[in-house]
């Protein structure tokens, strides 16, 4: 049986590196993307391509590879994405702009140019949101409305990718620990002294008691990507957030 093959974008941030991790433990050839380089450990049947999604010029130019590489693709996860942590008014357009650009229009571009590899043998997209989409904090709009566009474009391209037996779901991840979720323990919305402190205040407001691992989230997105296990699930958004969203802000 010829091989499955997946694209993952971020691939060498904490999510996207356990995505690429399970897909190659699954049998699966792995194209990853990062503008970061992966470093050891890339799956040796696979392809990384470094480049910044974010720039139009370079999505073309990353699936001038992918063409070569692979005459389908199976699934394609859209995990990367920018997070700027700063009050709204203090925004400026440019960061704005970047947001949109590597959250949102890469995906857009992305999935353009993925979808005649994708229609081939139907398969499924798998665009990882957050749940910062549907209820969020302060100081991280920019984020919370690209991950809320995303959620919107999700909802959209399934319906006009059924046609071509595409799939099109996405995850809304809680608190995971990454390298992006300690970032952001510096914006405010969490107390406490340094980031391991933070991290642990952060798991005792989440209703599971604790915060999530990349590879929680890595099983979530091979469960949507994987036709045998979704196949009857399209256009929706699956959260995984430790119960979080779950409890009353008030309580």
């Amino acid at each position: 049986m010829t091989a499955k093959t997946v694209l993952i974008t971020g691939a060498a941030g904490g999510i996207g590196r356990a995505t690429v991790t399970l897909f190659a433990q699954k049998g699966w050839r792995v194209i990853g993307v990062d503008r970061s380089d992966f470093g050891d450990g890339f799956p040796q049947d696979g392809l990384f391509i470094r480049a910044d999604i974010s720039r139009g010029e370079a999505m073309e130019a990353i699936f001038a590879r992918v063409n070569e590489f692979t005459v389908t693709l199976e699934a394609l996860v859209n995990n990367a994405a920018l997070q700027i942590a700063k009050p709204l008014i203090e925004t400026t357009v440019e960061e704005w702009d970047a947001v949109m650009a590597s959250n949102l229009r890469s995906v857009f571009l992305g999935v353009k140019l993925a979808h005649p590899l994708l229609k081939r043998n139907g398969g499924a997209i798998v665009n990882v949101s957050s749940v910062h989409a549907i209820q969020t904090s302060a100081n991280i709009a920019a984020y919370a409305a690209s991950k809320g566009g995303l959620l919107a474009l999700t909802r959209a391209m399934a319906i006009e990718f059924a046609p071509d037996n595409i799939r099109v779901n996405a995850i809304l991840p809680g608190a995971v620990d990454t390298p992006m979720l300690r970032a952001g323990l510096n914006r405010g919305h969490v107390s406490g002294g340094d980031v391991q402190e933070r991290l642990e205040n952060l798991a005792r407001k989440t209703v599971s008691g604790k915060v999530g691992k990349p590879e929680e989230i890595a099983h979530a997105i091979y469960f949507l990507a994987d036709n045998e296990q979704s196949s009857f699930m399209t256009g929706q958004a699956l959260v995984v957030d430790g119960g979080a969203t779950a409890r009353l802000s008030t309580e």
